[in-house]
């Protein structure tokens, strides 16, 4: 779109960390056909590993390219502080992980979109790639109904519908300035948490099927505990927050960690009994579909190491459900001490 290319204002914001063998390409295949007032902002959580090094080469060659430092270190509070600082007269902010790919004319793609539907954003759909190895099972998990639920934005490749919320990719400035932008206290989860705030404050949100992006994923089992932990984490603030109510592809997941749990108490005091059966069943019929969804989409696939899309759920799963119970379970301890300190200088006050 000629009137797009030539005077859309748009702050493109990069959340890094250690990021190095991303971060020159990204730039890149951002600013290709970005508008010709466009800014790119880095902002960076404290890289070790040269990406800061690389911004700031690119930088001295880029002036509209900005390298800022996230004190902060989480993304939600980097962006922030970015449209805070860096947005000027923008009229768009474009969001953009730094372990990801991005197609050709992504930015154009965006722009066109988020003004013929009119929408405060516009979202888009990621596509995990494989790197060999255990991430190909990430990868499969990720790109299914087993593993995602059925989330638009991650199985809806080609859909173009309003949404209650996707993969951020560009928002209207005023909109997300409008509602606060991200909470920065939430490192998790955070995308979700705004579109709720969005949606309640009018806005529409968009996910088109006119372009999507490639996203990396973890390449070990513990990683990918560790990321799915935080987003269980984050949904729970996310409710916590908004008394929002959970979706049934979100309940599902967060009744494994309570089953494996009981499994593994049915064991410890049961481990020969009938009774650990009945406690284990759960567990061992949800762990049973994950392995055989894994053994099918191997066969179909026609590559063994798809098996692990199996494991790879299960990881997803216990680690987001016990991510979740976890926050809930100490809000409710500081809530209680909170509510007793309050009681005993009540019963201290005198008369």
């Amino acid at each position: 779109m000629e009137h797009s290319a030539q005077t859309d204002r748009v702050l493109i914001v990069v959340p890094t960390l250690n990021e190095v063998d991303w971060i020159e390409t990204v730039m890149d295949t951002l600013l290709e056909d970005a508008p010709r007032d466009t800014r790119l902002v880095v902002a960076d959580g404290g890289s070790t590993d040269g990406t800061r090094e690389v911004v700031r080469r690119y930088a001295a060659r880029n002036e509209t390219v900005t390298l800022m430092h996230n004190d902060a270190r989480i993304q939600s509070a980097g962006i922030n502080r970015a449209v805070q600082t860096e947005a000027r007269d923008a009229d768009f902010l474009l969001r953009a992980d730094a372990h990801a790919a991005y197609p050709p004319g992504y930015c154009r793609v965006l722009l066109d979109e988020i003004r013929a539907t009119d929408s405060a954003s516009v979202t888009v759909a990621m596509r995990t790639v494989p790197k060999g190895g255990f991430s190909t099972g990430v990868a499969a998990a990720q790109n299914s109904f087993l593993g995602t639920g059925g989330s638009a934005h991650r199985t809806g490749a080609g859909v173009n519908r309003f949404v209650e919320h996707g993969h951020h990719a560009i928002m209207r400035v005023d909109a997300f300035s409008d509602v606060g932008g991200y909470d920065a206290g939430q490192s998790h989860n955070e995308d979700a948490e705004l579109d709720h705030r969005l949606r309640k404050a009018g806005h529409r949100i968009w996910l088109t099927g006119r372009t999507d992006l490639e996203y990396v994923p973890r390449r070990t089992p513990e990683a990918l505990f560790r990321q799915y932990f935080a987003y269980g984490r984050g949904r729970a603030m996310t409710v916590e927050k908004h008394r929002v109510r959970l979706r049934l592809r979100q309940m599902a997941p967060l009744a494994v960690a309570p089953a494996v749990f009981q499994a593994l108490i049915g064991l410890i005091l049961a481990p020969l009994a009938v009774e650990w059966l009945l406690l284990g069943l759960p567990a061992l019929l949800w762990a049973t579909i994950c392995l055989v969804y894994g053994a099918i989409a191997a066969l179909r696939a026609g590559d063994p190491a798809v098996a692990l899309a199996g494991p790879a759920a299960m990881v997803m799963h216990f680690a987001w459900s016990t991510g979740f119970l976890t926050h809930r379970v100490r809000s409710a301890l500081a809530s209680g001490s909170a509510r007793a300190r309050l009681g005993g200088k009540a019963a201290r006050r005198p008369e």
